[in-house]
C-alpha cells in the first residue's frame, strides 16, 4: 500500500504591535481609548512593584522574589481578557497577573515577606495559591475545568507556567485530559527563554512549544509575549472558545526573562550581555508607549504622572504590608487543610505549650 499523509498542522504566531509602536490594524482587537490607557497603567505599575521587591529584597525586607522584567505584557494583557469568574491557576512569576486582576498589593508584599496569609485571596476574585514547585498546579487546573464542565459555570479555568514546566509530566498529563474532555481550559506559558540556567533549545527539539498541543488534540498558538494586544487577543478568542464548549487552547507567549530567575541566581554566569540588550530592545513598556504618543495618548507629562501615581501605590502598599502583625506559628498548620488531622491538632497544642 503507497504511503499517504493522513494530516498536517501548522502553528501560527499572532504580532500586532512591533517594538517600533506600529500595529496592524487589522489584527488589532476592539480596545477603546480607555483601555489602552488602562493597560499602559498596570504595565507600569507592574513594573514598578517589581523595581521596588528588588530593593526590599536587598534590604533583608522580603524574602527571595522571581522578578518580571520584560514579561509585562504576557501576564498584564492575559489578564486583562479574563473575567472575575475565570479560574487562575498561577505558578510563581505571576506578579502582572495579580496587579491586573486587581489583587490587594499589600498581601502580595505580605506574601513575599514569608506571610503566608498573604495568599489568601479576597472575595470576587478565583486565583488560587502560588505554585512554586514546576508544573505541578497544571493537573489541578485541568481538574477545575472539569468541575466547571459538570456545575454548567460559564467560566473558564487557565493556568500560567514558564518553559521549564513543558518538560515535566504533569504538563503531559495535564493535557492529555484536558483534550480528550475537550475541558474549558486555556494553557498560557512564558516562553522567556530560560528555565534557570537551562536554554529552551536544550529543553526540547520541537520548533515552539505551542505545537505540543496538537498531540492532545487542541490548538496551539505563538504570539509575541512582549506585545500585550497579540496576547490579549490570543487570550481573550482563548477565553471565549473555552466558554462556549470548544475545548482547551494552549498560548506560548514568546518573551524573555531580562532579570535573574530569582534574586538568589545570578544570570550572568550562563547568558551573554549581547543578548539580554538584544531583547531589552523589544521591551513591551517602550513599545506601547510609542504607540501612544503617535496616537496623541501619551506626553512626557503623562509618563511623569504614571510612574509618580505608580510609586504613590506601590509606596503606600509597603507601609500596609510591613504595619500587619506577623503570623502565629500555628499559621503553618491552619492553612493547610481545611480541618487539621489529629496528629496536626497534637503538633500544634505541643507546639503552643512549648511557647514557639
Amino acid at each position: 500500500m503507497p504511503e499517504r499523509t493522513i494530516a498536517t498542522f501548522t502553528i501560527k504566531r499572532l504580532e500586532i504591535l512591533d517594538d517600533k509602536g506600529n500595529a496592524d490594524e487589522r489584527l488589532m482587537p476592539s480596545l477603546e481609548e480607555v483601555d489602552i490607557r488602562r493597560m499602559y497603567e498596570l504595565l507600569v505599575l507592574s513594573r514598578t512593584f517589581d523595581e521596588r521587591a528588588l530593593n526590599l529584597q536587598r534590604e533583608g525586607r522580603i524574602g527571595t522574589y522571581p522578578s518580571i522584567f520584560g514579561q509585562e505584557a504576557a501576564q498584564v494583557g492575559s489578564a486583562y481578557a479574563l473575567d472575575k469568574s475565570d479560574w487562575v491557576f498561577p505558578s510563581f512569576r505571576e506578579t502582572g497577573m495579580y496587579i491586573a486582576m486587581g489583587y490587594p498589593l499589600p498581601l502580595l508584599f505580605q506574601y513575599w515577606s514569608g506571610d503566608e496569609r498573604g495568599l489568601i485571596s479576597p472575595q470576587g476574585l478565583n486565583i488560587l495559591p502560588v505554585s512554586v514547585s514546576v508544573g505541578t498546579h497544571i493537573p489541578h487546573a485541568v481538574g477545575a475545568a472539569m468541575a466547571v464542565r459538570y456545575r454548567r459555570d460559564r467560566a473558564a479555568v487557565i493556568a500560567y507556567f514558564g518553559d521549564g514546566a513543558s518538560s515535566k509530566g504533569d504538563f503531559h498529563e495535564g493535557f492529555t485530559i484536558a483534550g480528550a474532555f475537550r475541558l474549558p481550559v486555556v494553557f498560557l506559558c512564558q516562553n522567556n527563554q530560560w528555565a534557570i540556567s537551562m536554554p529552551r533549545e536544550r529543553q526540547t527539539a520541537a520548533d515552539t512549544l505551542a505545537q505540543k498541543a496538537l498531540a492532545y488534540g487542541f490548538e496551539g498558538v505563538q504570539v509575541d509575549g512582549n506585545d500585550v494586544f497579540a496576547v490579549y487577543r490570543a487570550t481573550r478568542e482563548a477565553l471565549e472558545k473555552a466558554r462556549n464548549g470548544g475545548g482547551p487552547t494552549f498560548i506560548e507567549c514568546y518573551t524573555y526573562r531580562l532579570s535573574h530567575h530569582t534574586t538568589s541566581d545570578d544570570a550572568s554566569r550562563y547568558r551573554s550581555r549581547e543578548e539580554v540588550e538584544q531583547w531589552k530592545r523589544k521591551d513591551p513598556i517602550d513599545r506601547l508607549e510609542l504607540l501612544m504618543e503617535k496616537r496623541g495618548l501619551l506626553s512626557g507629562k503623562d509618563r511623569r504622572e504614571v510612574k509618580e501615581r505608580s510609586l504613590e501605590i506601590i509606596d503606600a502598599a509597603v507601609r500596609e504590608a510591613e504595619s500587619v502583625p506577623p503570623p502565629g506559628a500555628d499559621e503553618m498548620f491552619l492553612n493547610l487543610v481545611e480541618k487539621p488531622s489529629r496528629r496536626q491538632s497534637k503538633q500544634m497544642t505541643g507546639m503552643k505549650n512549648a511557647d514557639v
